[in-house]
């Protein structure tokens, strides 16, 4: 019975000790089909929490993000996201991608009373009902599919078809941009589901080019979105295509290639480019003094994710736990970004509702 009570005060002064740290946990697909949007995810994330550590880190303490690979499989996230709360002690985990894969962390933020802040995803189910665990810093994607088909209709393209993942985000989506539909008086000419994992869209893509589609919503990942636009092509169908801020990075640019212009993308921050916004001046000026040549879409949902991890964490007070942490974040009202305010309460955890469309021009750029 000692002997189990030494155990239990060593572990707690250890995780205590972790917590010190001031350590975040990121699961997250750094391989398979989304790596390239995780890794600029990241990239944006440590370009602030750097520039924060450079400036003697939060209350004295540095801030260390701990990204592991979760291989973009749900059942690896839970597994890798255990061990990063029970055996690294994170303070909260952070920005982990898919909708699946944040669907299937619920249970264990509840078990462990950890918050999940930033996820790349903006599935419905981390919004309502509120999650006291989750804190969400984008705006929905059924809000992103519904703007996406209104604008297509307002444009004169109403015969538009959708091709969605089969899994949960696929479905979530769908189901905004049927909301779209609803509201411009139309229905989709082909709405057919393609599996998760390598998917083959030679099939949908000749039905979509027979029946003269004028547009496509691909609801798919990085890699799967690419394939389909090709699929496409190689149907002979000119289909104007639209995807979403899932795939808001130069990464998926380079995976579409020469069929990347013209294609649509639905973006959750403002441009990229546009200084005017304190947000995005703060991380030019930062990816700059790094030597880089500017920032992505991604890149700025990891730099904005971090601002409130480090805004909750200086509330939180010094020696944070997990609780304050969470606490802290819920406090959050009107809180700038830069330009964007963020605000929780114990009914709201959605933080930015902001939405908007680019479409990537001729030279490989994302344009508003």
């Amino acid at each position: 019975m000692r002997h189990r009570l030494l155990v239990a005060i060593a572990l707690t002064i250890l995780l205590a000790q972790a917590h010190a740290q001031l350590r975040i946990g990121q699961p997250s697909g750094f391989s398979g089909s989304v790596a390239a949007g995780v890794k600029e995810n990241t990239e944006g994330a440590r370009l602030y929490f750097d520039a924060v550590n450079a400036r003697g880190g939060v209350h004295g303490e540095k801030i260390e993000l701990i990204s592991v690979d979760d291989k973009f499989d749900p059942k690896v996230t839970v597994q890798v996201a255990r061990e990063l709360i029970t055996q690294r002690g994170v303070l909260a985990l952070f920005l982990n991608r898919g909708t699946p894969h944040s669907e299937a962390l619920l249970p264990l933020l509840a078990e462990h009373q950890v918050p999940l802040v930033a996820p790349s995803t903006g599935a419905m189910v981390l919004h309502q009902p509120v999650n006291p665990w989750v804190f969400n810093v984008r705006a929905t994607y059924q809000r992103e599919a519904a703007r996406a088909v209104e604008h297509l209709a307002s444009i004169g393209q109403n015969r538009i078809a959708i091709i969605e993942t089969d899994d949960s985000f696929g479905a979530d989506s769908a189901a905004g941009a049927m909301q779209g539909f609803a509201k411009a008086k139309l229905e989709p000419v082909l709405r057919q589901k393609t599996p998760r994992d390598k998917p083959d869209y030679s099939a949908v893509a000749a039905e979509i080019a027979q029946r003269q589609a004028h547009a496509v919503m691909v609801i798919a990942s990085a890699g799967n979105t690419a394939n389909a636009v090709k699929a496409l092509r190689a149907a002979g169908s000119r289909a104007q295509v639209v995807t979403l801020s899932n795939n808001a990075s130069d990464g998926f640019i380079q995976l579409l290639g020469e069929h990347a212009r013209g294609v649509i993308v639905t973006q959750v921050f403002p441009n990229e480019r546009s200084v005017s916004y304190p947000l995005i001046k703060e991380a030019q000026d930062l990816a700059k003094a790094k030597g880089l040549a500017g920032v992505s879409p991604a890149m700025m949902e990891g730099f904005a994710g971090a601002k409130v991890v480090v805004e909750g964490l200086r509330r939180a007070g010094p020696k944070p736990t997990p609780q304050k942490l969470r606490d802290a974040l819920e406090g959050l009202s009107r809180y700038d970004l830069g330009g964007l305010t963020v605000s929780y309460s114990s009914g709201n955890h959605t933080g930015l509702d902001f939405a908007d469309l680019s479409i990537i021009d001729a030279s490989g750029r994302f344009r508003r």
